[in-house]
């Protein structure tokens, strides 16, 4: 019983002694040392890490990408997105191809010839034909004027086929079906696109990605100016530099494709400095794959 007794003091003498006036071992000056110590000591080291964070920040620009040795323009994708890539809906069911017809109507609506009126943010790009590049100036922080819109009215691509247009099959077990993409593409403010089939265009051209599906899809068609991405529309500069800037677009709309299949379809666009990677799946390219039900 002494000993409980002798024990229970000692641990209590241990968290406050006083007759030594020491907390847990130390007195208040002990105490106050250790922590003036890891105040300064961890204040250093914060300020080690905000100060290299701000040696950083003063190499980047504001209003231009400094560092793209991960970034291999140009990108390419298509609207309406899909999960995986892939596009699937049954003609019969309205409603599975609705989230589509949807979101391109979404999409477009910026490129309606009333949202592009206001002469202080849109001007014309030229007239119905791709022109070369347009000297904009150089995006440097000593010139961070805002940059113009260009006007792309969807009067200037012709008639845009919407998603879910049928007419009578050419041909049985196939139905002729217009389904509409709009791959917009990107382009770095460094390194602009070099052409190559045609002058002042960079064109993109569609094929089945399998040897199988060559005699399933059909014809093709593309809707755009010059079908392709005429020059005279790039770079995009940022939304800080650019806020109204509407990217060029092709419509393609894919004919006579066979039902109840799975089909894999992959575009490209083709330019001089233009490569692909296989690592990357929208690296100048990208695929979809279409499964439609009757």
């Amino acid at each position: 019983m002494q000993a409980n007794k002798d024990s229970d003091g000692g641990w209590r003498t241990f968290v406050w002694n006083s007759e030594k006036k020491e907390f847990l071992g130390r007195t208040g000056s002990s105490w106050l040392k250790i922590f003036l110590f890891y105040v300064i000591f961890y204040g250093c080291l914060a300020g080690i890490f905000i100060g290299t964070i701000q040696a950083l920040l003063l190499t980047l620009s504001n209003y231009k990408p400094t560092y793209q040795d991960r970034v291999a323009p140009p990108g390419l994708s298509h609207t309406p997105r899909s999960e995986k890539s892939e596009i699937a809906f049954s003609l019969s069911d309205a409603s599975s191809y609705k989230k589509y017809t949807d979101a391109m109507t979404k999409f477009l609506k910026k490129y309606d010839d009333d949202k592009q009126t206001d002469q202080m943010k849109f001007e014309d790009c030229g007239g119905n034909v791709p022109e070369n590049y347009k000297d904009r100036g150089a995006p440097e922080d000593n010139n961070p004027g805002q940059r113009i819109g260009w006007r792309l009215k969807r009067s200037l691509v012709g008639v845009w086929p919407r998603l879910g247009n049928r007419s009578k099959a050419s041909t049985p077990g196939k139905m002729s079906l217009s389904l509409c993409f709009q791959p917009p593409m990107n382009n770095s403010v460094e390194e602009f696109l070099l052409p190559k089939l045609k002058p002042n265009l960079i064109p993109i051209f569609c094929k089945n990605k399998r040897e199988e599906d060559a005699d399933k899809i059909g014809e093709i068609k593309f809707f755009g100016l010059g079908e392709g991405f005429p020059l005279q529309y790039y770079p995009y500069y940022g939304k800080l530099l650019h806020p109204q800037y509407l990217q060029p677009l092709v419509a393609i709309q894919f004919n006579n494709l066979t039902l109840n299949e799975e089909l894999r379809i992959e575009c490209k666009v083709f330019g001089e400095n233009i490569g692909y990677s296989e690592k990357d799946r929208y690296q100048g390219r990208f695929d979809v794959k279409f499964n439609i039900a009757s």
